[in-house]
């Protein structure tokens, strides 16, 4: 299948040579942070899978694992493109707000993480509930 995606003013683009892993809802308190919002739909990729083009930064910060969570975005519009967690080196988390309109409406979000942090307006409940992370 493949996927693609850019930020909010193009700079920054991205294709994907892969299927995710997995389509979920991220409810972290860093997620809702960095996204504005209850949040972050995240889409679980291979990161020997993505190629960004584009300049991009990075923000840092220790994650549950007491290992960095890089979070790429762009640096002239502030799109968040993806978190990048060293605890799990084989992964990335694409936001999925960030991917091309057919992508986007081909998503089937499956799973919920960090419920721990789940706001009480939230009503949607998906399949696969993990009150943190999912076991690996």
């Amino acid at each position: 299948m493949g996927l693609s995606g850019h930020c909010l003013c193009g700079a920054v683009k991205y294709t994907i040579d892969s299927d995710p892993f997995l389509v979920g809802y991220d409810h972290c308190d860093d997620c809702q942070r960095q996204t504005g919002s209850t949040y972050s739909l995240v889409v679980i990729v291979p990161k020997d899978k993505l190629t960004i083009t584009g300049t991009t930064k990075s923000y840092a910060k220790a994650g549950s694992s007491g290992l960095p969570v890089h979070r790429i975005f762009c640096p002239d519009c502030g799109s968040p493109i993806a978190h990048d967690p060293e605890a799990a080196p084989p992964i990335i988390a694409i936001k999925g707000g960030t991917l091309s309109d057919a992508d986007k409406k081909a998503l089937k979000p499956t799973a919920e993480i960090w419920t721990a942090g789940k706001l009480p307006f939230c009503s949607e409940h998906l399949e696969n509930a993990f009150e943190h992370m999912p076991p690996q």
